[in-house]
């Protein structure tokens, strides 16, 4: 596939292949952008925010209303693209697919309401004669930086949103993944996008990342990814709004009230949805110890029942990591886990980038797989006596972006979720929840500002003021 900049699809002698996890093949390659091609770009994306500003609110709503339309009609080609350059199995990409759907539909219903105020200026003595409001304009060319994980729904959910509010948008999709944003793309320019409103960059971060964040003609980075990285990026990007999304290590809580078996199958597919590399997928269960070992059953039985292998086969529940040398790296750290204590009650296996759904116990607070996102298939089990414990210990850790609690006591469970640091707690539900339209995001490292398609375009425009003085 191609990159598009200056309103043309643009191919490049030095490319970057595109392999499918599952078996190292090269299913695609992008090009590799050079300097001169990100000084294009970024030329390009500023001039065309002139076009962006200018249609119509009816214009914006139709364009994504009819991209929605485009990909509901192609559902599987997009699903077997998702699964081919990713993690995900067939079943998972479809979901994927469906949802990206459904932000564009959201996208362009909010874009009919970006909405403004009056303003009491004879709120205060010497306005009397004043009268005014305020309404939101676009902030300009938006930088969206997209991770592997979900890619395209991730990247509908920061293009929607850019359209939707006016703004001309810079993509650089994850070199892992590029090809579902490339088609992406594609479909919003068959769909009536002028093509000046757009550019898709593809190239390594570490070769193109500086020169696209740091530039002033960006108004607004909207990333997702590791919280390194957005130490970085926070450091170089200079004055302009910045969105990030950086990760978690999400916890669950399970009361001794719980529905049990609700709690261990929502669990057990909130851990390893998409091989585990999920930010919001659950990482650390708080069980109360007086159901922590039938909890501890269920749970191991039904992950060991998990179907491992080829994502397009449709009985398969698990793919492969993104990458051998993530299924190495998480490997490493159980490894580490259970030279200090830890206990693999199930899993932890690797061949190749295939890693066994895994299940640990007794993991000491030291372990880098306590402390940190691992963005992998494992998951580790620890026993509460109380509400106080469970909290404490669910709040340990400098993340906040998603938690759970699971309790039938709906007094207890609000307790718990007003307790709990973050930016959105599921009651019954794990952690791994999200609705395209709630605010997302979260606190802590684990973010800045929020996603969710009208909190994106609240985050993506700037309110101007209008007053008119009448005497």
């Amino acid at each position: 596939m191609k990159m598009f900049v200056n309103s043309k699809w643009m191919d490049k002698k030095e490319q970057i292949p595109v392999h499918d996890p599952f078996d190292d093949s090269v299913i695609d390659s992008v090009p590799k952008a050079d300097p001169d091609d990100i000084q294009r770009a970024l030329a390009s994306a500023y001039k065309g925010f002139e076009t962006a500003r200018n249609m119509t609110v009816y214009q914006r709503a139709s364009v994504l209303y009819k991209t929605a339309e485009y990909i509901s009609e192609r559902i599987e080609e997009f699903a077997t693209l998702i699964a081919r350059e990713g993690s995900k199995t067939i079943r998972e990409a479809r979901k994927e697919a469906l949802r990206c759907v459904n932000t564009l539909t959201v996208s362009a219903e909010e874009a009919k309401r970006i909405l403004g105020e009056t303003i009491p200026f004879d709120s205060f003595p010497g306005g009397e004669k004043r009268i005014g409001y305020y309404y939101r304009f676009p902030v300009g060319v938006v930088l969206a930086v997209t991770p592997f994980n979900d890619p395209l729904n991730l990247v509908a959910h920061k293009l929607g949103p850019a359209v939707a509010a006016g703004n001309s948008v810079l993509l650089k999709p994850a070199t892992l993944t590029p090809l579902s944003a490339i088609r992406l793309t594609q479909a919003l320019l068959e769909c009536g996008l002028p093509p000046e409103t757009i550019q898709v960059v593809t190239g390594y971060g570490s070769e193109i990342g500086d020169a696209l964040v740091s530039d002033e003609r960006v108004r607004m980075i909207s990333f997702t990814g590791g919280v390194e990285a957005g130490r970085q990026i926070m450091n170089k990007a200079g004055i302009k709004k910045i969105g990030m999304e950086l990760g978690s290590n999400s916890p669950v809580i399970v009361w001794k009230d719980a529905d049990l078996d609700w709690a261990v199958e929502s669990c057990v597919s909130g851990s390893f949805w998409a091989a585990g590399q999920n930010c919001i997928g659950v990482q650390r269960i708080y069980i109360h110890k007086d159901i922590y070992e039938p909890f501890k059953n269920g749970f191991v039985s039904q992950t060991t029942q998990y179907q491992i292998g080829d994502k397009m086969n449709e009985k398969t529940d698990m793919g492969p990591m993104i990458t051998e040398d993530e299924a190495v790296r998480v490997e490493k750290w159980i490894e580490e886990a259970v030279s200090i204590g830890s206990e693999v009650l199930c899993g932890g296996k690797r061949q190749k980038a295939l890693l066994d759904p895994t299940v640990l116990e007794n993991v000491p607070e030291k372990a880098t797989i306590f402390k940190e996102e691992v963005f992998g298939p494992t998951v580790s089990l620890f026993p509460v006596s109380d509400m106080e414990e469970a909290i404490g210990r669910a709040n340990s850790l400098p993340f906040g972006l998603h938690a759970a609690v699971f309790a039938k006591n709906i007094d207890l469970a609000f307790q718990i979720a007003y307790g709990l640091d973050c930016g959105g707690v599921m009651v019954n539900d794990s952690t791994d929840y999200r609705l395209d339209s709630m605010p997302f995001g979260g606190i802590k490292n684990s973010g800045l500002g929020r996603e969710g398609i009208k909190f994106s375009i609240q985050e993506m425009t700037e309110p101007k003021t209008i007053c008119l003085n009448l005497e």
